[in-house]
């Protein structure tokens, strides 16, 4: 009972080694899980969407790395947000908060329920913002929720705090760079170019529901089981459309975009990132952390750690990210490896231990470090 199914996809020397289904969409009487099946990637975004647009304007020289939020985003100028600087943000260092519950302040203190002056229960004009079924918010409350996150305090800057709220921002800073949203970037510069069918925001546009694994049966929110429909409470309220949450996908096409940043930016004979870019966005970029620029990586201690993370064999080449609804991706270019598992460990509830203490995600990761040094 950690999670009802999953998805696990071994990609070996760009050849698919292991790509199987397990177990059902919900417990109980429930639909199997299948190959196809389509997931919340929830954080994996960071890297499967807004990285990966970023390293594509660093490298065409329309983003710097070394220049400040400022330069780009004109919503924080005059504000204490507008002198940090984009590699900080990257790494998780510029001194943000973690997170900013931003659905407290749309529901009503004394029912529990949205407020009706901030959703409507469908979409009519000035309220289109889809947040679930029968829930759309207002237009200008996107307005509303920057505002929350440029008045948020800053910590000492050089130190790592994982925040959401750096790639919001990113994500903002792409929109902003090329005047398209970040959806429809990585769709027409990525995912549609590559073939990656299932992969995107706003799966509901794509995808019929029955392929859509369910995330969380939310109580504290919505009040519903969520579905095709982002189970990030932020996102959400972006529409579904965020830096840091909100991508969709199943384990095939996800393999394909990874598979490419292994080949060093090449996918069927077609470029799409310079390999310069992929070793410097991938590599140890900090001394205060295990981070690279938007991705994870191992620790740097793992030989000696009680608990090593990804997991033990992982090289020091490592790169990856991990996701609330209990997904990870990790390529290890040492071994010309990529690990993707998919789950909704999330369902019935958040609330359930059991998928972190079981130590799921590590332990079939060694299981396949050992199948192929064997």
């Amino acid at each position: 009972k950690a999670f009802p199914g999953c998805v696990v996809i071994a990609v070996k020397d760009g050849t698919i080694m292991y790509h199987k289904a397990f177990g059902t969409y919900e417990f109980g009487a429930s639909s199997p899980v299948n190959v196809e099946s389509i997931y919340d990637l929830a954080s994996v975004t960071k890297i499967s969407a807004t990285t990966i647009a970023v390293m594509k304007l660093y490298e065409e020289g329309r983003l710097d790395l070394d220049k400040k939020l400022g330069n780009y985003l004109p919503v924080v100028r005059g504000t204490n947000k507008a002198s940090l600087q984009i590699d900080d943000i990257l790494l998780h260092q510029a001194g943000l908060v973690p997170f900013i519950s931003f659905y407290k302040e749309t529901i009503d203190t004394a029912t529990g329920l949205p407020k009706p002056g901030i959703y409507s229960d469908k979409s009519k004009p000035g309220f289109t913002i889809r947040v679930a079924e029968q829930l759309y918010l207002r237009n200008d409350w996107e307005d509303t929720i920057m505002s929350r996150i440029l008045k948020s305090p800053l910590s000492g800057r050089h130190k790592y705090v994982y925040s959401d709220n750096d790639f919001i921002f990113l994500g903002k800073i792409v929109e902003e760079i090329t005047g398209m949203p970040l959806n429809e970037y990585v769709e027409k510069n990525f995912y549609r170019k590559m073939g990656m069918r299932s992969t995107g925001f706003k799966p509901r546009n794509r995808s019929a529901l029955d392929k859509i694994v369910p995330t969380e049966m939310e109580p504290h929110f919505r009040r519903q089981l969520i579905r095709g429909d982002v189970h990030d409470e932020g996102a959400s309220l972006f529409g579904g459309v965020a830096g840091h949450a909100g991508l969709f996908s199943d384990a095939y096409d996800l393999a394909m975009l990874y598979q490419m940043l292994l080949n060093g930016g090449t996918f069927n004979g077609e470029r799409y990132l310079k390999e310069e870019t992929i070793e410097k966005f991938t590599s140890y970029q900090t001394g205060i952390s295990r981070r690279g620029l938007g991705f994870d990586k191992p620790e740097k201690d793992n030989a000696t750690r009680p608990e090593p993370y990804p997991s033990l064999s992982a090289s020091p080449q490592t790169f990856g990210h991990t996701g609330f609804t209990g997904t990870c991706v990790w390529v290890d270019p040492k071994v010309n490896l990529v690990y993707i598992f998919l789950s909704n460990r999330v369902n019935p509830t958040r609330d359930n231990p059991r998928f972190g203490q079981m130590n799921i995600r590590p332990k079939i990761q060694e299981v396949i470090y050992s199948a192929i040094s064997n």
